[in-house]
């Protein structure tokens, strides 16, 4: 424990902003903020700001660049469907990117270290009436400037947020499937700290749900309370602000499953190198496939749709489309998918070749297409009442993906893919 606690110490200097940064972000922040409130009044709409995200919690972490969430608190009385718009005329005269989403919103660059996200939001009273995952982030603000007090457990969740960012598990967003900064300033005031939090997700066998605030009576409650779509992820948290909600909706059992696996492997050797964000050495991937006699394929994949989680999910959802095409002809050894944050995606396999491909065709009662397949194909037999072939792989993994790109044009670009590249 001393060990631990030392290595901590030492990260803890390393990720927490200093006073001085703080204190710069605060002044930018200010002086926008002035600007933004001046239109606000000028244009006679009804709305105020907060500041929300981990700035307003004090569980920032320092990262290059930041960003800070400034929120537009709209009256009831506007549709959701103007709020976008009315948010583009009060920040109208600053300089800005469009965002598109649920509800759309903006980005302002500040010098190469600062953004602000200026995002509109409805002024409710109750949980209920959110029409938006965003409007319930002043309840989220709230709730957690009046539960964590302590710098001690403002540390935790730094602590946390570093560890989980380092680890690729960092971020709701649909191409990441992992802890909110939300999610993670639950958990860590749930547990108590930092290897609290860690030792706790270690053992997680079976589905784990949490409920801080007892919104319901028992697990089988929650259970039946939620939509099904909300269960799915393998630990279910009940936010303290809204009973029908899972704060950990977006966490994909493989991205748990990995974190887990790192978890596990840092309560066995405790060491900084655990909060250092890796590249992929990609290099080394492809020097271990070639002594295992394995073949290595590196593509580029790209999209056009707009950066950010719309192209970073398509993108995604693309490389797990062709990891189960490659699946069909190749043993998957090993495989990666790294989101550039752009408009395009690194990927990678590693794979050995099945000798023998299964192909199905028709059912024996489709006389004409049996006819077919029996002239395309020449070593054939019947299961289930259904003909197979079974024929001899000869494709190497790259050969495979350049033939597949070039069969399935339409479905490469119904899946909004612009360019799939063999990079190696």
């Amino acid at each position: 424990m001393i060990h631990i606690s030392s290595v901590l110490k030492e990260v803890l200097t390393r990720i927490k902003p200093s006073k001085e940064e703080l204190r710069d972000i605060e002044k930018t922040l200010s002086g926008y903020l002035k600007k933004i409130k001046g239109n606000i009044q000028k244009k006679k709409i009804n709305a105020e700001i907060f500041v929300g995200g981990s700035f307003a919690k004090k569980t920032i972490i320092k990262k290059d660049p930041y960003d800070i969430d400034v929120f537009l608190r709209f009256d009831k009385k506007y549709k959701n469907e103007i709020l976008s718009d009315l948010t583009e005329k009060i920040i109208a005269g600053i300089k800005n990117v469009r965002i598109h989403g649920s509800r759309d919103y903006f980005k302002i660059k500040n010098g190469e270290n600062l953004f602000l996200e200026v995002i509109p939001v409805k002024r409710i009273k109750n949980s209920r009436e959110a029409e938006n995952i965003t409007d319930l982030s002043y309840s989220h603000v709230n709730y957690i400037k009046r539960k964590i007090k302590s710098e001690k457990l403002l540390d935790e969740i730094r602590l946390a947020k570093a560890f989980c960012y380092a680890n690729n598990s960092y971020g709701a967003e649909s191409y990441v499937g992992g802890f909110s900064g939300y999610a993670l300033e639950l958990l860590v005031y749930h547990y108590g700290s930092f290897i609290k939090f860690v030792g706790a997700m270690a053992d997680i066998k079976d589905k784990q749900v949490i409920d801080i605030e007892k919104h319901h009576k028992n697990k089988n409650s929650i259970l039946m309370d939620l939509n099904e779509a909300k269960l799915k992820s393998p630990i279910v948290l009940i936010d303290p602000t809204y009973k029908q909600r899972n704060v950990l909706a977006a966490l994909s059992e493989e991205t748990f499953r990995n974190f887990q696996n790192v978890c596990r492997n840092f309560l066995k050797k405790p060491v900084k190198e655990f909060f250092i964000p890796k590249a992929v050495d990609i290099k080394k991937i492809e020097l271990d496939a070639d002594k295992k006699g394995l073949e290595f394929a590196l593509l580029k994949i790209t999209t056009d749709k707009q950066e950010g989680d719309v192209a970073g999910s398509k993108l995604l959802k693309f490389y797990r489309h062709l990891n189960d095409e490659v699946s069909k002809f190749f043993e998957v050894k090993a495989k990666g998918f790294e989101y550039s944050g752009k408009r395009s995606a690194r990927t990678f396999f590693v794979g050995k070749k099945k000798p023998w491909i299964l192909i199905a065709g028709p059912n024996m009662n489709d006389k004409e297409n049996l006819k077919r397949f029996k002239d395309k194909h020449k070593y054939c037999f019947i299961k289930n009442n259904r003909i197979y072939s079974k024929e001899k792989n000869s494709s190497s993994l790259k050969s495979f993906i350049e033939t597949w790109k070039k069969k399935h044009g339409k479905i490469i670009k119904d899946m909004h893919i612009t360019g799939l590249k063999v990079e190696n």
